[in-house]
């Protein structure tokens, strides 16, 4: 039996952590993946708002309101109780729904960590001040996290200057979330 897809409004801090990948089990449980090698912000809230995979059927339109009964990491992904969600086929026709929590709901950092959304978009200058470019994208090297930066200078043929900068304290100086910007021991010509 089909669940009565409560529809929501998605707030206005949402972030998508996580799709679908498919039922798991017998009983509606979900098989996610989530975007981060960390899933906290799965497991932090219980409210999770979901939104249709871009192509292929679906069994809601909009946004809907999922509550979450119980998550939990399986190897590599996670796998969720969802209340009201006891079907596997039920389970199976949300594959590819795209999940979103708000920000609000994530847990607070410790010190000198950072959520991957918050370095995204800050500008990145070194210590002579020279900027370097914006964070476009992180990348998960295993050992570490590496910032991908975009510069506004253009190379000889016109298209703008990618930089990879390690995100580790040895070339990382200061992160201001608040100033937008990230200092680094680095240098333009690397």
């Amino acid at each position: 039996m089909q669940p009565a897809w409560e529809p929501a409004e998605l707030p206005a801090d949402a972030i998508e952590v996580g799709r679908i990948l498919d039922a798991w089990g017998l009983k509606g449980w979900l098989k996610i993946l989530p975007h981060s090698a960390s899933p906290e912000a799965l497991f932090s809230s219980k409210r999770w708002f979901l939104q249709p995979n871009e192509r292929g059927a679906s069994p809601f339109s909009g946004t809907v309101l999922l509550r979450v009964r119980e998550a939990k990491e399986h190897s590599d992904s996670v796998v969720a109780c969802i209340h009201e969600l006891d079907d596997r086929d039920v389970a199976q026709s949300l594959k590819g729904a795209r999940i979103f929590v708000p920000r609000s709901s994530f847990p607070t950092p410790a010190i000198d960590e950072y959520y991957w959304v918050d370095l995204m978009g800050l500008q990145v200058r070194n210590r002579e001040g020279v900027d370097l470019g914006e964070v476009t994208e992180l990348l998960s090297t295993g050992p570490q996290t590496v910032l991908v930066l975009r510069d506004a200078v253009t190379d000889g043929e016109g298209k703008p200057i990618e930089r990879m900068i390690p995100f580790v304290s040895a070339y990382v100086d200061a992160v201001d979330i608040q100033g937008r910007l990230i200092t680094v021991d680095w240098q333009a010509d690397y």
